[in-house]
C-alpha cells in the first residue's frame, strides 16, 4: 500500500510522518508518534469518547479522523495540556476531586472539560454534564468529574 506524507503539530512539536493512507488519527498517534494518552475503547466506533483529541482547538474523537485529515492542522492530547512540568488546572482537579478511577476515560474526558473552559469561564452543572456527554466512564458515575471541572473553573478563574 502507498504511504501518504502527513504534517502536523502535535503538543506544540512539528512531525512529518509517511503512514497508510486507511490509517486513523488515533493510531498515527499511538503507532507512529508513541502517544499513548489517547486511548481506543470502543473499538474506533466513535461511542466512547476515550480517543478524544483537540484538533485545531476543537474536540474530535481521533478513532473518526483518518490521519491524512488532520495534516497541516494542530492536535493536542492530554499529554499536551501541562506546561513547564506543571498540570493545567484541569488535570490537577480531576486528581484532587478523586475523578480518576481506572483512568481510561480520563485523557478524553480532561480535554472535554479544558475545551468546555476555554469558553465558559463559569459553567454551570449542566454545561459540565453536556460537555462531558461525549465520553463514557464506568467506574466515576461522573459526579466527581463535575466537581473537578467546577473545582478547575473555579481556580482559572482567579489566574490558576
Amino acid at each position: 500500500m502507498n504511504k501518504v506524507s502527513i504534517t502536523l503539530i502535535v503538543n506544540g512539536v512539528l512531525h512529518r510522518v509517511e503512514t497508510e493512507p486507511n490509517k486513523t488519527l488515533l493510531y498515527l498517534l499511538r503507532d507512529d508518534l508513541g502517544i499513548h494518552g489517547v486511548k481506543d475503547a470502543c473499538g474506533q466506533e466513535g461511542e466512547c469518547g476515550a480517543c478524544t483529541v483537540l484538533l485545531d482547538g476543537r474536540p474530535v474523537n481521533s478513532c473518526l479522523v483518518l490521519a491524512g485529515q488532520a495534516n497541516g492542522h494542530q492536535v493536542v492530547t492530554v499529554e499536551g495540556l501541562a506546561r513547564d512540568g506543571k498540570l493545567h488546572p484541569i488535570q490537577r482537579a480531576f486528581v484532587e476531586a478523586g475523578a480518576v478511577q481506572c483512568g481510561f476515560c480520563t485523557p478524553g474526558a480532561v480535554l472535554s472539560a479544558s475545551y468546555l473552559l476555554q469558553r465558559t469561564l463559569h459553567p454551570t452543572d449542566e454545561q459540565i454534564r453536556e460537555a462531558l456527554s461525549g465520553n463514557l466512564c464506568r467506574c466515576t458515575g461522573y459526579t466527581k468529574m463535575v466537581a473537578a471541572v467546577r473545582r478547575a473553573a473555579e481556580e482559572m478563574s482567579h489566574g490558576g
